[in-house]
């Protein structure tokens, strides 16, 4: 890649988007940060932040004007209105790093693949140069615990023995900056994890540990996850999808895989350094 060609970043105030931001800017890319509000963005200096918005496509195509490469992070559990956007980004950019998920299969029909793989099908179609990162679980999610823990340190969420092998924002960032700025990962789906196995429940002792607290985790029954994972979330098909994963994880662990450091040269996070990270979050 030529220094001099500009970046688009979506998501650029997200979990993922605040890491690689600053990657790209201290490296001298220059980069584009599409934000709904960029007067309370906070990025870098060297950062140009315009206004968009994924459900604009009008406003995406504005911030795609002399951009040649895009991250890409669609924020909803249904594609409705990706086709626009990614449609919009094959006008202008050649090159595309999408954050997928590594449930994804090839070889089986987009739709089975949920909304990663349906967009992870339409990027395909655009002709655009394109790279996958289909990640694993994001340790982040655990941040979805913080009040729980901070108001009382009992953690209530099913399936405490689900072993998983979360990753750490920044990692996939790590990688997302080398897709962006190398040669070699076109065509490539790089599937992403932590470094480890972590079952629920050691998650909460971990993040107990970090906080110098003791903490507890209460199985909670399914039924009643459900209930209020579908207020929280509002589809019941990806809810049963995330129930249905967990209950299956807690005989068969989520894979491991060396792909964090194959790329970037170093192992992938532990889920207790990202608890030190976050350890603010929780008390």
């Amino acid at each position: 890649m030529n220094t001099t060609d500009k970046i688009l970043v979506i998501g650029a105030t997200g979990n993922i988007g605040r890491h690689l931001v600053p990657l790209l800017d201290e490296a001298g890319v220059p980069v584009r940060a599409l934000t709904r509000d960029p007067s309370r963005a906070g990025l870098p200096g060297g950062v140009e932040a315009v206004r968009g918005d994924l459900t604009d496509p009008e406003s995406v195509e504005k911030a795609l004007h002399g951009v040649s490469s895009v991250f890409l992070l669609w924020p909803s559990f249904s594609a409705a209105g990706a086709e626009p956007v990614v449609e919009a980004i094959a006008r202008h950019a050649r090159r595309v790093v999408y954050v997928s998920a590594f449930s994804v299969r090839d070889g089986v029909d987009a739709a089975q693949n949920g909304v990663w793989g349906q967009i992870e099908e339409l990027v395909r179609r655009s002709g655009v140069e394109w790279t996958f990162l289909r990640a694993g679980g994001f340790a982040t999610n655990t941040l979805n615990w913080a009040e729980q823990i901070r108001s009382g340190g009992v953690v209530r969420a099913p399936y405490a023995g689900a072993a998983r092998s979360l990753i750490h924002e920044a990692d996939i960032a790590a990688v997302a900056f080398r897709a962006l700025t190398e040669d070699g990962h076109a065509g490539r789906s790089h599937v992403l994890t932590g470094p480890e196995i972590v079952t629920q429940a050691d998650q909460v002792r971990i993040i107990g540990e970090v906080i110098g607290r003791p903490l507890r985790f209460d199985e909670q029954p399914r039924e009643e996850a459900r209930a209020e994972m579908i207020a929280a979330w509002g589809d019941p098909a990806t809810v049963d999808g995330a129930l249905d994963h967990w209950a299956s994880i807690v005989a068969e662990p989520e894979p491991v895989t060396t792909t964090v450091e194959e790329v970037t040269g170093r192992p992938a996070r532990t889920f207790r350094a990202w608890a030190h990270d976050h350890a603010a979050d929780f008390r």
